[in-house]
């Protein structure tokens, strides 16, 4: 029993891994791909039609400080969010849109919240 354990045990020692390590060249996305978002400030009018959209009330109105003084921006908690694009759609100025970026890996749940100076 002992000897069958052991034999068991080095036998899978021996084989490859089982997971897969990180490519170093990305796939090709398809070009409907949503990933991170992108948020142009100089162009956002502080409307949060984004905001009232949200299916998953995934986007916050924050106090920002812009070059004009202070404007409400949008926040956005990527831990919540479908991707669905809504935000997107819905925006007048075209300032939020979604990357083709999917790498958005981080060791803290707070990092998955983005301020509007980390979605430039």
């Amino acid at each position: 029993m002992m000897l069958e354990s052991i034999a068991k045990v080095g036998t899978q020692m021996l084989k490859k891994p089982a997971t897969l390590e990180f490519p170093e060249q990305r796939e090709s996305l398809a070009d409907n791909y949503r990933g991170i978002h992108k948020l142009d400030m100089k162009t956002c009018i502080s409307c949060a039609a984004c905001a009232r959209i949200c299916p998953n009330q995934t986007i916050e109105m924050v106090d920002t400080e812009t070059e004009h003084g202070t404007n409400k921006m949008p926040q956005i908690n990527l831990e919540r969010c479908l991707f669905c694009a809504l935000c997107e759609e819905v925006c007048p100025t075209k300032c939020l849109v979604l990357t083709k970026d999917y790498s958005f890996e981080a060791y803290d749940r707070r990092e998955y919240i983005k301020r509007p100076e980390d979605l430039r």
